[in-house]
C-alpha cells in the first residue's frame, strides 16, 4: 500500500466511524429534556441565558445554532440541542481514529516510505477497533445522547491530543508552531464548555519534551514533568483568573476613583490588554525573539478562544430569565469562575470533618470573609454590602491536616466507616467517674465494631460539650482516599466500561451497581453470592452489561506493547490517563455518596485507554505475524477484535443507551406543573423537580404561569431580585422585603432570641425581622450583628372569602376551613431560604395558591405548616384546613380532595411510560414513586367515598403506565391488590398479586440456592423479600381470596424452612399468626393447627430458657419475655376464634404452665390478670 493509499483509507475510515457513531447515537438520542442538568442546559443553550457556574458558553452558543434547525417547532429544540452531543461525540470518535492510526504508525515504522500493505493495514485495523470501542463504551455512549457538557469536553480532549500530535510531526518545520496557536484557540475554546478539557495539557507538554529532548536524564524528566503541570495551573489557576482579577480591580477603580459610567473600567481593561498584545508581539517579532512571540500568541489565542465567557455578563444584564449567580461585571465574573456559590473543597491542606466537633482556632477564632460589592445606581459607583470582617470562623488547627479527604461536615456519619473513631475527655470534666466510664465503654465498642456509625454519630454530638474527638489521620486519609476515591469511585467506574456492569441501581456500598465481567465464578466472588440462576428482574436488567475482560485484557496487551516499543510515548498515555482520571477524583475530593454516579467525569481516562485498546490489536498482529502469513494475520486480528470488543460492547450496551421514544422526564415535569392550579407559586427543592420544570416553561412555554421557586437558590440574593420580576405569565413573587435587606451578608441567618412565648401573626413576624434597629439585633463574639426573631410560635391568618374566590380550597370543603393556621418553628436560627418562604406566605394574602414539590421530607421545606397540606396529584398544597398527620404513617401527608386529584391524574401525561420499547432507566423508576404513591392514596380514598368506578380507572391506569416488570419498586404496587379487591374486583387484584408474587417467588428461590455464608451478606435483601410476599398473601386473606389462601400459604410455609438457619444467626423472627388466621378461614384446620403448634414452640422455647434465668438476669430481659406473652396471647387468641374448644382449652393450660413458670418475674395485679386472661372458648361445633 502506497503512503497515499493509506492516507486516503486513513482519512475514509475515520470519516467511517464519525458517520457510524453519528448515526448510533443519532438513532439512540433522547427526543426532548433528560434528568438531572440536561432540561436547564438546554434551556440555557437555546434562550443563550446564564447556567449555573463554571458555565459553559461556548456549548451554549452552539446549543442556539443547532436548536435553530427545530426552524421554530419548540418540541424539536430539545432534540436539535441534543444533537449537539451527538454530533460532538462522532467527532470526538473521528479524531481518535486518527490519533490511533498516528500513534500506532509511529510504534511500527520510523519512516512512513517502509509502510508495507500489511502493516497499514493492521494499523487502521487497530484504529478501527479502538475508536469503535470507544464509541461503544457506557460512560461515553450515555454522554453522547443527551445535553451535557461532557460529550462536546471529550470531543475537545480528543482534538487537542490529536493536535498534539500533529504538532509533534510538524515541529521542526519552519511553520510548526501554527498546531500549538490552534492548541492555544482550542484550550481557550475549552474554557467555555469545560474544564476537564484542560487536562490535556501534561501530555501535549511532555511531547513537546519527549521531541525536543533526546537525551532523557532523571533530572531533566522531573523538570519536564513539572513544568507541563506547571503550565496547566498556569493557564487554569493563574491566567484567566488573573485576567479577571484585572478586569474586576479597573472597573472598581476607574468607576469610584474616577467617576466613570459602569463598565467603563473593564471596556479600558479590554484595550490596554488589546495594546499590550500588540506591542508585544510587535517588540517580540522586531527583535526576533521567535519563542517570546510564540509564546505571546498563544496566550492571545487563549484569551480569544476564552472570549466566549463575555457572553455571561452580556447575557446576565439582558436580564434573561434564568440567570444564575448573574454574573453581569467582571468582580461578579471573577466569583462565578471562581465557583465561590460553591462550598469550598480542601485539597492539600484543610480542616476535617471533626472540625464541626471541635469549635474554633481559640487563638484566632475568626477570618475575614470576601467583600462583595454591588452596583449602586444612585451613588453611580460600586458598594461593599457586606461586613465582611471576621465574618467567617476559623477552623481548629487541631483538626487541619495534609491530603484532608474526609473533609465535608455533611457526611460525617459515611466517614466514620473508614475510621476507629476515639474521644477523650475534656480536662475540665476529667473527674467525672460516670463520664469516664461512659466514654471508654464507647470507644472499646468502636473497636469491637458492635456500634453503627450512626450510633457513633448520635453519641459524638451527645457528648460532644465534654469530649475531645480524635482527627482522621494520615493513614486514615488515604485508606479512604485508596477505598472509596481511587476504588469505588473510580476503579468502579473504570470496570464497568471495559469489564462489565452489574445493574443500572447506584451503588451506595450496596450489592447494586458493581462491576461485573459475565464469568460466573468471578463475579460469584466479587460479590459474594452466586451468579447462577438469578432473579429474572435481576438477570434482565437493562444496565446488566457483560464483556468478559475482553475489553480490559485487549487495552493491557495495547498498553504494555506501547510501554515495550516506546517508552516515551508509553508515558505521555499514562499522564494523560492519570490526570483525566485518579487525578481528577483526587483533586475534587469526592464525598460518600454524590446524589448520581459521577463516572462521566472521568470519560477522558477511558478515551486513554481506548487507545491501549486499539494498539492492543496491532500488538496481536506484530506477535502473530510469526506464526501466521501476514496477508491472513492482519484481516484475522481485526475481525476477531471488532467482533470481541466493539461488536460485544455495542451488543450489550444498546439496549440501556437507547433513549430513542423516552418522554419520561418531561412527563413528570407537566405533572408537577399541571398538578398546580393558574398563576400558583411552586416551591422545589432539587435538580430533578427544577430543571425539568425549567425546560417545559422556557422552551415548550407550558405553564409559564406557574412560578417555580428553587428553595436551594432561595438562599441567594440575585435569585431572590429574579423571583421579584414578572417572568412569562407568572407574576413576582409577594415579598415585602427589598434588596437591602436580603443582599449578600445581610439576613444570612436569624437568629432566635426569645422575646415573648406568646404566638404572634406572621406578618408581624416579618415586620420584627425587617427592621433595622439595633435593639431587635444581637452582637456575636466577632462583632457580627444578626437580625433576631422573638417567638416560635406563628399563626397565619385565613380570609375565607379569598381563599373562596381564589379557588385555593374547593366551596365543597369550605365548612373545614380554619380561622387561623398555627405552626412552630424548630429551629433555632432561620436561614435566608426559609426566610423568603416566610415572607412570600405573609405578603401572599391567599391571591396565589402555594405549593410545594414533596422533595424531602424536612418541615422546613414545608414551612412547618405539614398539618395544613392538600395532597393534590403529585403536588402538596397549601389550604386553611387542619388535616394532622398521622403519627403511623408520617409521609401520608396532606387531605385528598378526590374529584379535584382524580381529574388531574387522570389527565397526566405519561410520555410512553408504559411501553416495552422504551428504556425505563433508574430515574424513570426512581420517580415513579411518587406517581405510585399519589394513585394508591387518591383510590384509596376514593374507594372510601364509595367511588368504585373512579377508583378502577386510576389502579388501571398505573398498571397500564407503570408495569410491574418495568418499574420494579413492588412495594408501592402492593396497596392495588387490596384495592382490586375492595371494589370487587378479583381477577384484577388476582393479575396483580401474581406479578408481584412472580418476582417475590423469584427472588426467594434464588435466595434458597445459596449456602448460609452467602445468605448473610445479604439478610436484609432476603428477609424483605420474605416479608413483603407475605404482606401480599395477608391481603388476600383479608380479602377472605381462598385461592390464594389455599395456593400461597402452603408454598410461602415451605418456602421459608431452608432461611431458619439466618434467621436465628441474625435473631429475626418471622411473624406468622396471620397465615394462621388465613388457613383457618380456608378450611384447613389441620394445617393451621400444625403452623400454630409450630410458632407456639418458638415462644416456649424462648420462655423456658428464660425460666431458668435468676431474678436478676429475668429483669435484663424484661422487654423479650413480655413481647414472648404477647406473641403468645395473639397465637391464642386466633385458636380461640377460629378452633374447637377442646383444642384452645389444651393450649390455654399449657400458656397458663409457662406464665407460672415466671411467677418470680411476672407477678400481676389483679387488673393486669384481667387482662391475660382470654374470653371463655366457644361451645364445640360453633
Amino acid at each position: 500500500m502506497s503512503v497515499k493509499d493509506f492516507f486516503k483509507w486513513n482519512k475514509i475510515l475515520g470519516w467511517t466511524v464519525f458517520f457510524i457513531a453519528l448515526i448510533t447515537y443519532g438513532l439512540c438520542v433522547e427526543p426532548t429534556a433528560s434528568f438531572w442538568d440536561a432540561g436547564e442546559y438546554i434551556s440555557t443553550s437555546a434562550n443563550l441565558a446564564v447556567g449555573h457556574p463554571p458555565g459553559a458558553p461556548f456549548f451554549q452558543m452552539l446549543g442556539a445554532f443547532f436548536a435553530m434547525f427545530a426552524f421554530g417547532n419548540t418540541s424539536n429544540i430539545a432534540v436539535m440541542v441534543n444533537m449537539l452531543s451527538v454530533v460532538s461525540s462522532a467527532f470526538a470518535i473521528l479524531f481518535m481514529f486518527w490519533t490511533i492510526s498516528m500513534i500506532s504508525r509511529k510504534l511500527v515504522v520510523k519512516d512512513i516510505k517502509d509502510l508495507g500493505k500489511n502493516k497499514a493495514i493492521a494499523i487502521l485495523g487497530s484504529a478501527l477497533v479502538g475508536s469503535l470501542a470507544f464509541a461503544f463504551t457506557d460512560t461515553f455512549w450515555f454522554n453522547a445522547v443527551e445535553t451535557e457538557v461532557y460529550a462536546m469536553a471529550t470531543f475537545i480532549m480528543s482534538l487537542l491530543f490529536w493536535l498534539g500530535l500533529k504538532w509533534e510531526e510538524d515541529m521542526d518545520k519552519p511553520r510548526g508552531n501554527k498546531w500549538l496557536v490552534i492548541i492555544a484557540f482550542v484550550i481557550g475554546l475549552s474554557f467555555g464548555v469545560h474544564f476537564m478539557g484542560l487536562l490535556t495539557i501534561p501530555a501535549i507538554g511532555l511531547i513537546y519534551f519527549f521531541k525536543n529532548y533526546k537525551t532523557v536524564t532523571v533530572k531533566n524528566f522531573i523538570i519536564a514533568n513539572i513544568a507541563a503541570i506547571a503550565v496547566l495551573l498556569f493557564i487554569f489557576k493563574m491566567l484567566l483568573p488573573n485576567a479577571l482579577s484585572f478586569f474586576g480591580w479597573m472597573e472598581v477603580s476607574l468607576v469610584n476613583g474616577l467617576g466613570l459610567p459602569f463598565h467603563s473600567g473593564s471596556i479600558i481593561a479590554f484595550l490596554l490588554i488589546i495594546a499590550a498584545f500588540y506591542y508585544a508581539l510587535t517588540f517580540t517579532r522586531k527583535n526576533g525573539y521567535v519563542n517570546a512571540n510564540t509564546i505571546t500568541l498563544c496566550i492571545l489565542f487563549i484569551f480569544i478562544g476564552f472570549s466566549s465567557w463575555t457572553m455571561l455578563p452580556i447575557r446576565a444584564n439582558a436580564g434573561t430569565t434564568i440567570n444564575e449567580n448573574a454574573p453581569g461585571n467582571a468582580r461578579e465574573l471573577l466569583a462565578y469562575y471562581n465557583l465561590e456559590q460553591y462550598p469550598s473543597n480542601p485539597f492539600l491542606y484543610g480542616p476535617q470533618f471533626t472540625d464541626q466537633f471541635a469549635g474554633v482556632d481559640e487563638n484566632d477564632p475568626y477570618k475575614n470573609d470576601k467583600p462583595k460589592y454591588e452596583q449602586d445606581e444612585k451613588l453611580g459607583k460600586y458598594v461593599i454590602v457586606n461586613n465582611y470582617i471576621n465574618a467567617t470562623y476559623n477552623s481548629s488547627p487541631d483538626h487541619l491536616s495534609v491530603l484532608p479527604r474526609m473533609w465535608s461536615s455533611e457526611h460525617a456519619e459515611r466517614y466514620l466507616g473508614f475510621m476507629n473513631i476515639e474521644l477523650t475527655i475534656k480536662s475540665e470534666f476529667f473527674g467525672k467517674k460516670e463520664l469516664r466510664q461512659i466514654v471508654a465503654e464507647f470507644n472499646n465498642d468502636v473497636k469491637l465494631g458492635v456500634i453503627d456509625t450512626e450510633d457513633q454519630l448520635a453519641f459524638i454530638k451527645k457528648f460532644g460539650q465534654y469530649t475531645n474527638v480524635k482527627k482522621p489521620s494520615l493513614i486514615e486519609n488515604f485508606k479512604f482516599m485508596f477505598q472509596y476515591q481511587l476504588g469505588d469511585m473510580y476503579a468502579r467506574y473504570f470496570l464497568w466500561n471495559f469489564v462489565g456492569r452489574q445493574d443500572d441501581i447506584q451503588w451506595k456500598m450496596s450489592n447494586n451497581g458493581n462491576w461485573i465481567s459475565g464469568i460466573n465464578f468471578i463475579d460469584s466472588i466479587l460479590l459474594g453470592t452466586s451468579q447462577e440462576n438469578l432473579p429474572k428482574d435481576i438477570k434482565e436488567n437493562k444496565g446488566r452489561n457483560t464483556y468478559f475482560f475482553l475489553p480490559f485484557i485487549l487495552g493491557i496487551i495495547g498498553l504494555l506493547f506501547v510501554m515495550k516499543k516506546d517508552l516515551k510515548l508509553f508515558w505521555v498515555l499514562l499522564v494523560f490517563f492519570l490526570f483525566t482520571g485518579l487525578a481528577i477524583q483526587v483533586y475534587t475530593n469526592v464525598r460518600p455518596f454524590e446524589p448520581r454516579e459521577r463516572d462521566y467525569s472521568v470519560v477522558g481516562s477511558f478515551y486513554v485507554f481506548a487507545i491501549w485498546i486499539g494498539i492492543g490489536v496491532l500488538s496481536l498482529y506484530e506477535g502473530l505475524k510469526k506464526f501466521i502469513t501476514p496477508k491472513i494475520t492482519a484481516p484475522l486480528v481485526i475481525v476477531v477484535c471488532l467482533l470481541a470488543v466493539p461488536l460485544l460492547l455495542a451488543n450489550q450496551n444498546w439496549d440501556d443507551h437507547d433513549r430513542s421514544g423516552k418522554y419520561t422526564a418531561q412527563s413528570m415535569a407537566k405533572a408537577y406543573l399541571d398538578s398546580c392550579q393558574e398563576n400558583a407559586i411552586l416551591f422545589t427543592i432539587g435538580d430533578n423537580d427544577t430543571f425539568a420544570l425549567w425546560y417545559l416553561q422556557e422552551i415548550e412555554g407550558h405553564r409559564r404561569d406557574v412560578r417555580v421557586i428553587n428553595t436551594s437558590l432561595l438562599a441567594t440574593d440575585w435569585y431572590i431580585d429574579q423571583m421579584k420580576k414578572k417572568a412569562y405569565e407568572s407574576d413576582p413573587i409577594p415579598s415585602q422585603l427589598t434588596h437591602k435587606q436580603y443582599r449578600y451578608g445581610t439576613r444570612d441567618a436569624i437568629i432566635f432570641q426569645e422575646r415573648t412565648k406568646d404566638t404572634i401573626t406572621i406578618k408581624r413576624l416579618m415586620d420584627f425581622i425587617a427592621l433595622d434597629k439595633e435593639e431587635v439585633m444581637v452582637e456575636m463574639q466577632s462583632g457580627q450583628k444578626y437580625h433576631t426573631y422573638p417567638t416560635k410560635n406563628i399563626r397565619v391568618p385565613v380570609d375565607k372569602a379569598a381563599v373562596l374566590k381564589n379557588k385555593i380550597v374547593s366551596p365543597k370543603n369550605a365548612g373545614e376551613i380554619v380561622s387561623d393556621m398555627y405552626f412552630r418553628i424548630k429551629n433555632d436560627q432561620l436561614s435566608k431560604n426559609r426566610l423568603l418562604m416566610l415572607d412570600i406566605l405573609a405578603n401572599n394574602d391567599w391571591k396565589r395558591p402555594i405549593y410545594f414539590s414533596g422533595g424531602s421530607n424536612d418541615p422546613a421545606e414545608f414551612i412547618w405548616l405539614k398539618d395544613y397540606l392538600q395532597y393534590d396529584g403529585i403536588v402538596y398544597k397549601l389550604v386553611p384546613i387542619h388535616s394532622p398527620i398521622d403519627k403511623d404513617n408520617p409521609f401520608d401527608m396532606g387531605f385528598i380532595d378526590t374529584d379535584s386529584a382524580y381529574k388531574k391524574i387522570m389527565a397526566w401525561d405519561w410520555g410512553n411510560s408504559g411501553s416495552d420499547d422504551i428504556y425505563h432507566d433508574v430515574e424513570t423508576r426512581t420517580n415513579a414513586f411518587s406517581y405510585r404513591a399519589s394513585i394508591a392514596r387518591v383510590s384509596e380514598k376514593l374507594i372510601d367515598e364509595k367511588k368504585f368506578d373512579k377508583a378502577e380507572d386510576l389502579m388501571d391506569l398505573a398498571m397500564e403506565k407503570m408495569p410491574v416488570n418495568k418499574f420494579k419498586l413492588y412495594t408501592l404496587v402492593e396497596p392495588f391488590v387490596d384495592g382490586f379487591y375492595r371494589i370487587n374486583k378479583p381477577e384484577k387484584a388476582r393479575k396483580v398479586f401474581n406479578d408481584l408474587g412472580f418476582m417475590y417467588k423469584d427472588h426467594i428461590n434464588y435466595y434458597k440456592t445459596l449456602p448460609l455464608e452467602e445468605q448473610l451478606l445479604i439478610p436484609d435483601d432476603i428477609l424483605t423479600d420474605l416479608e413483603r410476599y407475605k404482606t401480599i398473601i395477608i391481603t388476600g386473606i383479608e380479602n377472605k381470596d381462598l385461592s390464594i389462601i389455599k395456593e400461597e400459604i402452603p408454598y410461602y410455609l415451605n418456602a421459608i424452612k431452608p432461611f431458619t438457619p439466618l434467621m436465628h444467626h441474625v435473631n429475626y423472627g418471622l411473624s406468622l399468626d396471620r397465615l394462621i388466621g388465613g388457613l383457618y378461614k380456608a378450611g384447613l384446620n389441620n394445617e393451621a393447627r400444625a403452623l400454630y403448634l409450630l410458632e407456639v414452640a418458638k415462644v416456649q422455647r424462648n420462655l423456658d430458657s428464660a425460666s431458668k434465668l435468676s431474678e436478676e438476669q429475668m429483669y435484663g430481659y424484661a422487654e423479650q419475655i413480655l413481647m414472648d406473652i404477647t406473641d403468645y396471647k395473639k397465637l391464642l387468641r386466633i385458636v380461640h376464634k377460629n378452633d374447637d374448644s377442646i383444642f384452645f382449652n389444651k393450649e390455654k393450660e399449657t400458656f397458663d404452665t409457662n406464665l407460672d413458670k415466671l411467677e418470680t418475674f411476672f407477678m400481676p395485679e389483679e387488673d393486669e390478670q384481667d387482662s391475660i386472661k382470654l374470653p371463655t372458648p366457644p361451645k364445640p361445633g360453633l
